[in-house]
C-alpha cells in the first residue's frame, strides 16, 4: 500500500486508472526468432543468406542454421497462416525463397522478415492469422523506472514486441477476427462508454484514447478512463494523431511531413560504412562520418523510449549490416555477413522518414503532458472498477484472454497435413 501512496504522478499506479490487460484482455506473447539471421533492415541480404543456406548441406547446413530446441533444419512445422512456404524439412525440400515481409522491430524500426515457419523458433501464428489491411497491434514497451517516452507503439505492420529495455512488453490486436470484426475490448466495455460518452464511440476511438492517456507502471501499462465526454474527445483526437504519425501514411493517411523549412534533408552524402553518429545541436545536424542531415530537431535525437535513444539504436543497427556485423558490434559468424552491401539509399530515406516521426511525436508530447495533468484533477470525473464491475465488464470472462476461432480458410500442417483450427 505505501508504494501507491508514494507513487509519483503520471505513474499509473495510483489506483484511479484500469490495466490495459482488463481492456484489452487477448494479449500475445512477443515473436521470439532464435536465430538473428532471418531478420534484418535490407531484403536483399536476407534472400541471399536463404540462397546460401538452401545450397550448403549436412554439418556446414546446421552450422548456418543455428539450431535450437525449437528449429533444425529437420524440424517439420504448420505453414504460417496467409503463406505458401514448405512445412516439409528444409534439409529435405527448402524451397524457393519467400518473399520478405515488413515488420516492426521494437517501437520504430521497420525491418524485414523470412516468413518461413521452418526458421522462427515462435512466430506466434495467431498474430499472423488476424492481420490484415483492418488490422492494428498495439506493443507495450518494457517499463524503465524514471524513463521517459511513450509508454505504446502501434503499428498496422506484424510487431515483433521486442523492446529495446527492459521486459519485453505483449502484443494486443485491436481485432480478434479478420475484417475488423469482434473487437479485443472487455465485453461490455463500449455499452458503458457509449452511455457516458456518447453514441460515436468505436473500437478505433478507444484505441486513440489509449494511445493518448496511457500510463507506464512496473505491473503493466494503465489506462484512466474519463467519464467526462469533453475531456474524452480531447484525448481522442490527440491520439488518432499519434496513430496517424506512427502508421507513416499506411491506410490511406497522408505520410509524415514536418513543416517547409523544417524538413531534413541530406547536405552531405552518407558514406557506404558509416562507423558513427553524432549530433551537432548548435546546428541541429547528425554528422555520418563525411555525412551530414539538416535540421534534425533536438526533440528528434534526444526521443527515447526505455531509456534507449532510438535514433541512436536505430541507425547502430544499420551500420552493423552495412559491415556485416551483429548490432551489439561484434563481427558476425555464418549468415548475419551474408548480404552485407553497405549503407543503402532506402535507409537514408527511412532516416529521413524516422527523424520526421520522432520530430512530430515530440511536438505532440506538451498535448500529452496537458491531457494527462487535467485526468489527475479531482473535478474530473474516471470511470471506476466498481462502475465496470457493476456493469458486468469485469472481470473479463477468460474465453476473452484466448484467440478466436478462425475459420475461413485451410492452413497446411507439418509435412502437407492440414491444420485444424
Amino acid at each position: 500500500m505505501a508504494a501507491r501512496r508514494t507513487a509519483a504522478t503520471g505513474s499509473g499506479e495510483d489506483g484511479k486508472s484500469l490495466p490495459l490487460d482488463e481492456l484489452m484482455p487477448w494479449s500475445v506473447r512477443p515473436l521470439r526468432t532464435g536465430r538473428s539471421w532471418v531478420m534484418g533492415p535490407d531484403p536483399a541480404a536476407l534472400r541471399a543468406r536463404w540462397e546460401r543456406l538452401a545450397a550448403a548441406e549436412g554439418a556446414e547446413q546446421e552450422r548456418l542454421f543455428r539450431s535450437s530446441r525449437s528449429r533444425t533444419p529437420g524440424t517439420p512445422v504448420a505453414a504460417l497462416p496467409g503463406r505458401s512456404t514448405g512445412t516439409g524439412r528444409f534439409a529435405r525440400e527448402p524451397g524457393a525463397c519467400p518473399d520478405p515481409v515488413r515488420i516492426l522491430h521494437g517501437p520504430f524500426d521497420e525491418q524485414w522478415l523470412l516468413p518461413d515457419h521452418r526458421l522462427i523458433d515462435a512466430a506466434r501464428p495467431e498474430l499472423w492469422r488476424v492481420g490484415d489491411e483492418r488490422q492494428l497491434f498495439t506493443v507495450e514497451h518494457g517499463y524503465v523506472p524514471q524513463a521517459t517516452g511513450p509508454t505504446l507503439s502501434v503499428t498496422h505492420l506484424l510487431p515483433d514486441g521486442h523492446s529495446p529495455a527492459g521486459r519485453a512488453g505483449r502484443i494486443r490486436p485491436l481485432y480478434r477476427r479478420p475484417d475488423a470484426t469482434d473487437p479485443n475490448l472487455a465485453p461490455g466495455l463500449l455499452d458503458v462508454l457509449r452511455a457516458r460518452l456518447g453514441p460515436e464511440v468505436e473500437p478505433e476511438s478507444v484505441l486513440a484514447w489509449i494511445m493518448a492517456a496511457a500510463l507506464p507502471s512496473p505491473s503493466g501499462c494503465r489506462v484512466p478512463l474519463p467519464a467526462d465526454a469533453e475531456v474524452w474527445a480531447a484525448g481522442v483526437e490527440l491520439g488518432r494523431e499519434l496513430v496517424r504519425v506512427r502508421l507513416r501514411g499506411a491506410r490511406g493517411g497522408e505520410r509524415p511531413r514536418l513543416p517547409g523549412g523544417r524538413r531534413p534533408y541530406v547536405r552531405a552524402a552518407l558514406p557506404p560504412r558509416p562507423a558513427g553518429i553524432v549530433y551537432d545541436a548548435e546546428a541541429e545536424a547528425l554528422v555520418i562520418g563525411d555525412g551530414r542531415i539538416s535540421p534534425v530537431p533536438a526533440g528528434a535525437w534526444e526521443f527515447t523510449v526505455s531509456g534507449v535513444r532510438v535514433l541512436e539504436l536505430w541507425f547502430g543497427r544499420r551500420a552493423a549490416a552495412a559491415v556485416g556485423a551483429v548490432p551489439e558490434g561484434a563481427d558476425a559468424d555464418g549468415l548475419d555477413a551474408v548480404g552485407a552491401r553497405g549503407w543503402t539509399p532506402e535507409w537514408t530515406s527511412e532516416l529521413l522518414e524516422l527523424i520526421s516521426v520522432l520530430a512530430l511525436l515530440d511536438g505532440l508530447r506538451p498535448r500529452q503532458e496537458a491531457l494527462r495533468v487535467r485526468l489527475e484533477r479531482a473535478e474530473v470525473p474516471l470511470i471506476s472498477r466498481d462502475e465496470l464491475r457493476a456493469a458486468g465488464v469485469l472481470p473479463v470472462p477468460g474465453s476473452v484472454r484466448l484467440p478466436a476461432s478462425v475459420l475461413g480458410h485451410q492452413e497446411e500442417g507439418p509435412e502437407g497435413q492440414f491444420a485444424l483450427l
